[in-house]
């Protein structure tokens, strides 16, 4: 199927085609008749994806100051990595959508293969969408009428902001597609409206449908214009709808509002605010979020938990059917709304004309050619041709990938990559990286379908980089399937999941006929950093038990980041904390005899800060301190391990320092390594040569058994 995407790096569109989303649980499938440019929002997105580094630098202030911190703590190489991993990010365009249903979830009650629905799905053939991110379209409305319905619910939802009553005189500044939809809504709700915009054509068109509105040529002059209109009160209402860096527009509105006057920001605008206009009038400004309630909320968005309509009567799902019951009734129309139309296989021609014609409305995209049958795997490239080797099925490395995030990218397939494996075949939910990521690193193939993957003969390693409430299930499928497997931690978020992978892999160890059984390795990638293995080499050799303290800055997350959803990510303490303890179990050599957790505050589902007090068999002990109070220029990650008189300081993976020894351990390094590079060598090399697992299974089970009991 085709999407459409943009290189944030450059600007430059993309056509891409790509394999089907795969259905979740809570998602509909829906085969695209038609999708919507919006001119304001898609024409901003191009022209920031060409600006220059500078320019983005600039518009995005509070990000420039991230990647400065990140600097100062993980070293200017690694940060440079993270920020072009970030800008090479394919950014999928669109956001209004109809069509028909063509698979549901599980979990989908509430609509059938074959319903017509709107979504905020992208410009795609096939979109994946939400349940409740949908809505079903009316027999008598048209799909081109339906397209104008997310657009329409974010006019809708700045007006129910603003409460207007009959007969009240509302303002909106901004004649856009939002603007043009806010007027018209407004008007249906028997308000007048006036219309200013520093666009003359969009007046002209504004008018031609009914609207009333003005093209100043000055601030004085919109608001000589505007008291005119409204009888020297001034305005009942204003929906700012422009999309600016000045606060210009809000100025305004603030001089033209009567008193106790409402004031909506919908659109993108400066804020800064003149204290003594809103104070000597007592003016109220709110800012609009989207659609609605729901909007940006994990659990009604993703997980389709709905809002009671007693409580919240308009939802973004519920506005969706205001506007499409306003389009059925007529009250609404959206003739001559519709600047040009294009085939989907045209975008470059209609995102041309939306950067040259600055009197475009909006674009309407078709999907004509599209067939039937979801095609969910995809041929890349042709398959490499290799010289026959005598190794066994084992020892030639050839890799399939699941997951395609962040770290995916920019960690672990570039490091595969140095190892000069074979990569097959990767596999996501949606296409959305997969495209890109397999031209720069050589998979062949790419799927949205993990079994397809999976019975594929000639892999015979999956690396498995998901969300971490897959893990288990991934690697119990892989170890079926005779696959050598290296996980990214977690390895599971339960007790039952642990018993179930020791079963599988003990049973499939069996079952192996190759003299040496298929590798589990989780990507605890520290204890394979160059200054831990300095540390290891020397502490080694000292016989007294050891007293190691890990502090990590961990930094705060959001209470609606997935890590911290104990369903999906196991929280902090199980998704991270297991680095932390390996570590500790690997530097002390000996078994953890005791774990003990004190929390930081409050004990809640949430926890972000704690203490582990761990104890070996041999007496040692370790603290991890993995804290989320601190500030985010200090260093992430600090170990100090004292023994016999002797104190070893590792700083960040970057310095390492000591104390008693007769040789000097000090050494500072330019870039920081945690040793990711080093763990998937020596997976990597344990296949090819036929070597014991770089890290043992039993220590594996032990780290995530202890943690999994302390949850």
């Amino acid at each position: 199927m085709k999407q459409i995407f943009q290189d944030l790096s450059n600007g430059n569109l993309l056509i891409e085609d790509i394999p089907a989303p795969k259905c979740s649980k809570d998602e509909l499938l829906i085969k695209t008749t038609c999708s919507l440019i919006s001119s304001g929002t898609e024409r901003f997105l191009i022209q920031f994806g060409q600006d220059n580094l500078i320019n983005k630098a600039k518009k995005n202030p509070e990000r420039v100051k991230q990647v400065l911190d990140k600097a100062k703590t993980d070293g200017i190489i690694t940060t440079i990595n993270s920020v072009k991993n970030k800008l090479s990010e394919p950014l999928p365009l669109g956001y209004c959508n109809v069509g028909t249903v063509v698979e549901i979830g599980q979990n989908i009650s509430d609509f059938k293969v074959g319903d017509r629905v709107v979504s905020n799905g992208p410009h795609a053939e096939i979109v994946a969408v939400s349940k409740n991110l949908c809505e079903k379209v009316p027999e008598s409305v048209t799909d081109q009428e339906a397209v104008f319905t997310v657009i329409g619910s974010i006019s809708l939802q700045g007006i129910r902001l603003a409460k207007p009553t009959f007969g009240e005189t509302f303002l909106v500044l901004g004649l856009g597609l939002v603007g043009i939809m806010a007027a018209k809504i407004l008007k249906a709700n028997g308000c007048e409206v006036i219309a200013i915009d520093l666009d003359k054509s969009k007046c002209d068109f504004a008018a031609s449908i009914g609207i009333k509105s003005f093209c100043p040529s000055s601030d004085l002059d919109s608001i000589n214009w505007i008291l005119k209109e409204t009888r020297e009160v001034g305005a009942d209402g204003v929906l700012i709808t422009a999309s600016t860096p000045s606060s210009t527009p809000l100025e305004v509105a603030a001089k033209v509002t009567r008193s106790k006057g409402r004031i909506i920001q919908v659109g993108l605008t400066g804020l800064d605010l003149n204290r003594e206009e809103f104070y000597k009038k007592e003016l109220s400004l709110q800012v609009s979020c989207s659609y609605g309630p729901g909007r940006y909320d994990k659990n009604y968005e993703i997980n389709g938990q709905d809002y009671p309509q007693a409580y919240v009567r308009w939802t973004l799902k519920r506005n969706f059917n205001a506007v499409l019951n306003a389009f059925k009734n007529k009250t609404i129309n959206t003739e001559k709304l519709i600047s040009n139309t294009f085939k989907i296989e045209e975008a470059n021609k209609a995102y041309d004309l939306l950067k040259t014609n600055k009197q475009i409305l909006c674009i309407l995209f078709t999907y004509e050619g599209f067939q039937n049958k979801l095609q969910k795997s995809l041929s890349i490239q042709k398959e490499i041709n290799t010289k026959k080797n005598n190794k066994s099925y084992l020892n030639n490395p050839v890799l399939g990938f699941i997951g395609s995030g962040n770290y995916a990218r920019g960690i672990l397939i570039p490091n595969f990559k140095k190892m000069g494996v074979k990569f097959n075949t990767i596999c996501a939910k949606t296409g959305v990286q997969q495209i890109k990521v397999s031209r720069t690193f050589g998979f062949e193939n790419i799927t949205t379908d993990h079994q397809t993957l999976l019975k594929n003969k000639k892999i015979n390693v999956v690396v498995i980089a998901t969300r971490h409430d897959s893990h288990a299930n991934y690697i119990c499928e892989s170890l079926l399937a005779g696959k050598n497997v290296f996980v990214e931690k977690p390895l599971c978020l339960n007790l039952e999941q642990l018993q179930n992978i020791k079963e599988i892999y003990f049973k499939s160890s069996k079952k192996s006929n190759d003299k040496l059984s298929p590798i589990l390795m989780v990507g605890f990638n520290r204890r394979f950093s160059p200054l831990i293995i300095k540390a290891k080499n020397n502490i080694s050799q000292l016989s007294q038990p050891k007293a190691i303290i890990y502090t990590i800055n961990a930094g705060k997350l959001p209470n609606e980041h997935w890590l911290k959803d104990k369903e999906i990510g196991g929280g902090r303490l199980i998704g991270e904390a297991c680095h932390f303890v390996d570590l500790l179990r690997h530097l002390v050599g000996h078994k953890i005899s005791n774990i003990k957790i004190s929390n930081l505050g409050k004990q809640d589902s949430q926890l972000d800060s704690f203490s582990l007090l761990i104890d070996f068999e041999d007496g040692s002990i370790g603290n991890v301190n993995y804290l989320a109070n601190g500030h985010k220029s200090f260093p992430k990650e600090k170990i100090e391990i004292f023994c016999q008189e002797k104190v070893i300081l590792i700083n960040n993976f970057k310095k390492i320092q000591s104390w008693g020894f007769k040789r000097s351990l000090n050494e500072s390094r330019f870039t920081q390594d945690k040793g990711q590079y080093e763990c998937i060598k020596k997976f990597i090399e344990s296949i090819k040569k036929g070597k014991e697992p770089p890290i043992q299974f039993d220590q594996i089970l032990e780290v995530h058994k202890w943690l999994l009991d302390l949850n």
